[in-house]
């Protein structure tokens, strides 16, 4: 089942993609007590995503998918995590662009462990929307990225469990700054460097999702997935979610450990080799990004104008 959410007359609503077009889940449902968000489904817990498909499967006249304007499946998540260094050829790519070569051993998902770090929720943008680009960067790249969302809590839960506390998945671009203006001029401290990084991933828009939110049983095996990302039509990242470090399980379970994950909670799983940062092609004005992963869609946006005036350092 491939959950959407969607803007039809300046009305927001929940609904389920058919090769017919979109069915309304308000709509559909029985009584007065109808989800009104993907959010609301989940939070239901899982019995409430066969509810959801039976109801739908008797509608009669979808919307035309031409009528509707899809947004992010979980506009505003209640938390997004996201994963740094998930896929080996990534590592080496970024290492040996800041002058030195990372060694890692054979199986380093057994000498390491997941890099997570937290972004707000205002960082979320919709499939098509123009990303803004921040007054303080100057160097915007791209990452094609298998997002997870989670529908039933999970606390200290073992990866031979984690599966259970999935709902589905979909696609992020998890558009990162590579430089800040705001560095300039500044002395050195220690620390700066990741906090620059990190800076780089939290500007509004910066993480477009979906097109949809595709439920787990649609889905035969999470980790053999094919992915690519195109600039204006130029393949730049080829890549399998089979060449993650840590599974989607193994990431569900050390988060679970870290914090209650909660339903709704969507994490990025980090992205393969081919970003632009190791060869300075970066994103130019205009550029369209289209991120696609087998069985999830294609999720399309482009960036927006660069900044006339760039966010200076305080003095």
């Amino acid at each position: 089942m491939k959950l959407v959410t969607y803007r039809r007359d300046e009305r927001t609503s929940c609904g389920v993609l058919t090769e017919d077009g979109v069915v309304d889940i308000p709509r559909t449902w029985p009584g007065s007590d109808a989800p009104r968000s993907i959010k609301q489904i989940l939070e239901r817990g899982p019995a409430c995503l066969p509810q959801v498909a039976a109801f739908c499967a008797s509608a009669k006249k979808p919307l035309p998918l031409g009528s509707v304007t899809l947004l992010a499946p979980l506009p505003r998540p209640g938390k997004l995590l996201a994963l740094a260094g998930n896929y080996a050829e990534h590592i080496k790519e970024a290492s040996l662009q800041r002058g030195f070569e990372l060694g890692l051993s054979d199986s380093p998902r057994r000498t390491t462990t997941p890099r997570p770090f937290l972004m707000p929720s205002t960082v979320v943008s919709n499939p098509g929307d123009i990303i803004p680009w921040p007054a303080y960067s100057k160097e915007i790249d791209y990452e094609l990225e298998l997002a997870v969302v989670i529908g039933k809590q999970a606390k200290c839960i073992e990866a031979s469990d984690a599966l259970d506390h999935v709902a589905g998945y979909t696609i992020a671009n998890d558009v990162s700054a590579r430089s800040v203006t705001f560095k300039e001029a500044r002395g050195p401290r220690p620390w700066d460097e990741f906090y620059d990084w990190l800076n780089g991933k939290w500007a509004d828009g910066f993480c477009p999702m979906g097109p949809c939110l595709v439920t787990k049983d649609e889905i035969a095996d999470v980790q053999n997935l094919k992915m690519t990302l195109k600039v204006n039509g130029e393949i730049r990242q080829d890549a399998s979610t089979g060449q993650m470090i840590y599974s989607v399980a193994d990431i569900v379970s050390f988060l679970s450990h870290l914090m209650t994950l909660e339903p709704g909670d969507v994490i990025s799983t980090g992205t393969p080799s081919g970003v632009a940062m190791p060869t300075g092609n970066f994103l130019q004005a205009g550029d369209q990004i289209e991120c696609t992963i087998e069985n999830l869609g294609t999720l399309t946006n482009t960036l927006g104008e660069k900044p006339e005036k760039f966010y200076e350092p305080l003095v």
